[in-house]
Parts: C-alpha cells; structure tokens; sequence
C-alpha cells in the first residue's frame, strides 16, 4: 500500500468518527468526509453490491481523485470502507478518474481512467489519459504492473489523447468488454468499444457510437447494457445546449434506446431523452442485481451550481438506487424495493379537498423530512396545484404542476441558499385524464420525485435548515388529492 493510501485511510477515519451523529442524510450514500462526485465501480461482489466514487477527502471541492468507497447488501444501509485507491504512480499521479467495476473468479477488477498532468523541462504541457487495471478482495486493491492497459493510441487517427475517460468494464462469457468516452477527430464525442481474454491485454474493437455534434461535446461516463429486449446507452455529455424542456444547457446526463449488432459492433440508436430532469443529477451507473434487476445510482449535484453550504465537512449525495424498466421506449425508474422495509409510522389522507379560496392547506400529520410519500390528484378542474416542502421561518421549496403548460417545475428560490444560483428547472407531464401521481422521496437535503410510476424522475438537493419540517398544498381552482406518507427509518 502507498504512502498516499495509507495517509487518505487515517483522514477518512479520523474525520469519519468526529462526525457529528445524525449530521447526513439518513437513505442515501453520502461521503465519511471531503469531497465525492461520479458513482464509480457499481457492482456485485460475494454476494455484496459495492460503490466506489471520485473522492477527494481532504477538502469539500473537486481536487486530485481518489476512488472511496462503500458497500451494501439492499442499497439503503450502506457501510464505509476504506479508501481503495490514490493517485500514486507515474501514470495516475494526477487522478484515478471515474470507471467500473467486474467480479472475476473470485476477484474485483476495478478499471479506471489514471491522470497524468505534468509540465516538462522545457516548458510543455502533458496531459494524458489511459485506462487502467486494479484487482483485489473488496477491500484492499493492487495496480497491475502492465497499467495502463488501454492508452489512446489504440483509438482510430486523429483522436484525442487527452480526453479518453470513464471505462465501463462487463464479461459476456469468456469475454471482458469495455467501453469509453473519448473525442473523435471531429471534436465531438465517441464511445469505443475494447474486449480483452484476461482484462490485462486489450484490443480495440469498433467505435460504438458516435455523437456527430450532436448532444454537446465529450460524451462522459458511459453505461452500456441489456434491459428486456433492447440495449440502452447511457451518457453525461458537456457543454449541451439547451433544447426545450428535454435538455438544459452545460451538463446533462442522456440516454438511448437500440439495438446492439454484435457482429459490427455496433449500437443502433433512436432518439435521446434525459435521465433525470431535475436541478442535480449527473454521471449515472447501473448495476445488475443478483435477482435479474437493473439498478441505477446517479450523483446529486450540478458541476455549475455548487450548493454545499461552507461549514458542512463533506460534499456531494449519490441518488436513491432505482430500478429501471422499459415502456414504449422509455426509461422507467422507481427507487428500489428494498426501501419498502425502512417505512414506518404511516399517515394517510383520501378524498383531500383544495380550493384557491382555502389557501395552503396542511394535513394532520403531514411533515418531516425523512419520508416517502405519495400524492394522488385530480388536476382536471384546477389550472395549478402545488407542494410546499421542507417549510418554515421563510423557507419552502415548491413542486408546482401547472395544466396551462403541462409542466412540473421545481423551485428551491426560498430553501436557504445564500448565493444567485440556478433554482428552477421544468419537465413537461401527462396528467392523464386530469389525474397525476407522484411519489416524492426526503432525506433531509434531497428531493426526488418520481412521476406516473416512474415515467420520468425529477431530483435536485436542498440545503434548507432540517428542523423546516413543513408540507402544505394549495391550488388554483380546485383540486381533490389522496395521499399516502412514511417516515424512513434506518
């Protein structure tokens, strides 16, 4: 073990002790200290799932990459781990950027991107990326001697060799497969596809997909797998233009259903939707679940719009783990069935009359912010309704649906921030027959909102004071709701 490690293993767990009980969020994965950004490594190892992510444990900002660690068996309780890697050689000195993770005989193969950044005697700049290797037991990790195993040289001319990142190793028989972001000779982003015997040796197989231009620039943190008939191809590009309610402009987090043809390698794609259209949500990655499922944790956070307030020791929530199913083409996403066991104290409302004249109407029992919770309401004779949540001495955010425009919208303006930041985003939903669902998940700084049984999710983080325990409804018009809450117990 490096001299880098072992000093990140001793911070992690002395700051992990001096942590304040009851300071984080109760459900959702959060760092033992620092900083953490993209879900790295998500994958089932003796019979755990197991969750690394970039890691930079000695301040609450982005800074040189490690990979952190942690562990689970039903995606709620999850246990801290000791840091699995650091930038510690010559070819990762700068960064062990995002990657994945693969059980073989026994073993974990973790890939990922190292960093090398350097200036040269003569006055150049180095910057490389490279793919590489480290294999161990779930808790301690050895970099193989060959690393890297992938550089860019392997890709076709005229690619780039500084942005080639985030592989997303599986094995498909005898076979290990990898794919990665990288940009192409025309500026814009590709996925390369590699296959290796031994998962040391590499060779480059066909350029996957290709972005043309199209949605933005580099594609990051590639996720390519099976679900039901299809194959789906998950992406983050940078720099994306907004375009309507589908995208918003910078960071995105996309995907595409196809067709995989194994022959040419190739992924024949249809037309791209957002992953999440929430405020925070970027670089997802899947997992598959012993019992056949398809799991999906993504990273709360914006790169542009950094919310953590200065007296917090850590940064940065991995979502709840969702199940994803395909309907007419589209990703459908529910947290995962395992949180059902967490719910406790439940509170229920039917036939909830709300009127414009009436105000903001509070339920009896209706509060807190470790919950789950979900409404049932008949929209056809209002032209808005909307939730206020986490509210109190002049805090709220609000969830409005508003039927003139067909749209959900979040809005956090009044949630505690004390900087000009990017507070509302919109999605466009069906209220079918005048009817909408949405379940609603709280873990103290999260909201995440899931619409018509997980047709589309909405996830954004709010750093208001938690003792803001407050939920009310009002309308526009009148509306009728059912309502059905839990608090989260863990």
């Amino acid at each position: 073990m490096s001299e880098k490690l072992d000093r990140a293993r001793a911070y992690e767990e002395e700051k992990r002790t001096q942590t304040p009980e009851g300071s984080k969020c109760v459900f959702h994965l959060t760092p033992a200290v620092g900083w953490i950004n993209d879900p790295n490594g998500f994958s089932r190892y003796q019979g755990e799932y197991h969750l690394f992510y970039q890691y930079h444990p000695y301040s609450t900002v982005w800074g040189p990459m490690h990979w952190g660690h942690q562990k689970t068996r039903d995606f709620i309780k999850w246990e801290h781990l000791p840091c699995a890697l650091a930038p510690d050689t010559g070819y990762d000195g700068q960064g062990c950027f995002s990657g994945s993770a693969v059980e073989h005989e026994g073993k974990h193969i973790l890939m990922y991107t190292g960093v090398l950044d350097r200036m040269e005697d003569d006055g150049r700049h180095t910057l490389r990326q490279t793919q590489c290797i480290a294999v161990g037991d779930g808790i301690n990790y050895e970099k193989l001697p060959e690393n890297p195993v992938i550089t860019a040289q392997a890709l076709p001319e005229g690619s780039s060799k500084e942005d080639f990142r985030d592989p997303r190793i599986w094995k498909e028989g005898d076979t290990f497969y990898a794919v990665a972001g990288s940009l192409g000779a025309d500026g814009s982003g590709q996925i390369a596809l590699f296959s290796s015997a031994d998962a040391g040796k590499w060779r480059f197989e066909s350029i996957l997909d290709a972005n043309g231009g199209r949605y933005g620039k580099m594609w990051e943190c590639p996720d390519f797998f099976p679900l039901e008939d299809s194959q789906i191809l998950i992406v983050s590009p940078q720099f994306m233009h907004a375009e309507g309610l589908e995208f918003h402009n910078g960071n995105n987090a996309i995907y595409f259903v196809g067709s995989y043809d194994r022959e040419k390698k190739k992924f024949l794609r249809k037309e791209a939707r957002s992953v999440d259209y929430g405020l925070d949500f970027y670089a997802p990655q899947t997992v598959e679940t012993a019992d056949g499922r398809r799991v999906m944790t993504g990273w709360l956070q914006s790169w542009d719009n950094y919310l953590t307030p200065e007296e917090f020791p850590w940064s940065g929530i991995m979502s709840i783990p969702r199940e994803l199913e395909l309907r007419d083409d589209r990703l459908i996403q529910n947290p995962v069935r395992e949180l059902e066991r967490y719910r406790q104290n439940e509170v229920s409302h039917k036939g909830v009359t709300l009127s414009e004249k009436a105000g903001k109407t509070e339920l009896e029992g209706v509060r807190g912010r470790v919950l789950d919770m979900t409404v049932e309401a008949d929209v056809s004779r209002s032209d808005a309704l909307t939730l206020h949540l986490a509210a109190g001495e002049g805090f709220e955010t609000t969830l409005s649906y508003e039927k003139g425009k067909g749209t959900l919208t979040t809005d956090r303006t009044y949630s505690g921030l004390k900087k000009d930041l990017l507070c509302t985003r919109s999605m466009y939903v069906d209220a079918n027959e005048g009817k909408l669902k949405l379940r609603l998940l709280m873990d103290k700084y999260t909201l995440e909102v899931f619409v018509n049984d997980g047709e589309q999710a909405m996830s954004s983080v709010i750093f208001t004071p938690p003792e803001a325990e407050g939920i009310a409804f009002s309308c526009k018009g009148e509306s009728s709701l059912d309502l059905v809450m839990y608090e989260i117990m863990v």
